[in-house]
């Protein structure tokens, strides 16, 4: 499968800010340790979050910008840990990009948004776009109504669909992949909250530099 790289990131010099993993700066090898180090033995991992991964984290953004950004699936090229290479298909509003968190992978996404209530759903799934049933919940919240300071609270909610445990199209897999997308539930806490931190990162730089949250190679 060969992507198209897009501009993500092109406004900010050396596409390089602090504190951001990107699978361009840091490879699974030496990403995994820090996902590791995230992760707590001294709880049992299921019991935490069997059927739920919640992540969540204060973004020093205006909310409305914040959401709009957020509305594009494009976003996810620049604060993603690993989706690259977006391009819409022949299918208004559903694209496909590469996961390259494992070789070979296309990932289909299509954004359900809703300007009103700043909730931002990535309804995805691996290798087809017929069925998306991975959902992603996001909702951006006006954090002057709920920690009284200007700013946004964004939650993030994953929830333990049963085709994690087991590919339910294993016919439009790439032959010879081993790895499915459930064989890293247990690592989705940890690897969302990178992502998170990802986006405020991402976020309060353009924020504090007077640059638009959406860039214009978005617009």
């Amino acid at each position: 499968m060969t992507t198209s790289a897009l501009p993500a990131l092109s406004d900010i010099e050396d596409r390089t800010i602090p504190g951001v993993l990107r699978i361009e700066n840091s490879d699974r090898e030496a990403t995994a340790p820090i996902i590791m180090d995230r992760l707590r033995s001294v709880y049992p991992h299921d019991q935490i979050f069997g059927m739920f991964c919640p992540v969540q984290d204060y973004i020093a953004v205006p909310p409305r910008e914040l959401y709009a950004y957020l509305a594009d699936p494009r976003s996810l090229e620049e604060w993603s840990y690993g989706m690259r290479g977006f391009a819409e298909t022949d299918q208004p509003g559903l694209w496909v990009a590469a996961d390259r968190l494992v070789p070979d992978t296309e990932i289909y996404i299509r954004t359900v948004a809703n300007p009103d209530a700043m909730t931002v759903d990535y309804h995805c799934a691996w290798d087809q776009g017929e069925h998306l049933w991975m959902v992603y919940l996001m909702r951006v919240i006006d954090a002057q109504v709920v920690l009284n300071k200007p700013g946004s609270v964004v939650t993030w909610i994953n929830c333990h669909h049963p085709f994690y445990d087991e590919n339910p199209y294993p016919e439009t897999a790439p032959p010879g992949r081993e790895e499915w997308v459930g064989d890293l539930w247990e690592m989705f806490s940890a690897g969302h909250k990178l992502e998170l931190g990802n986006l405020k990162a991402i976020a309060e730089y353009r924020a504090s530099h007077g640059l638009p949250i959406t860039p214009d190679w978005m617009r």
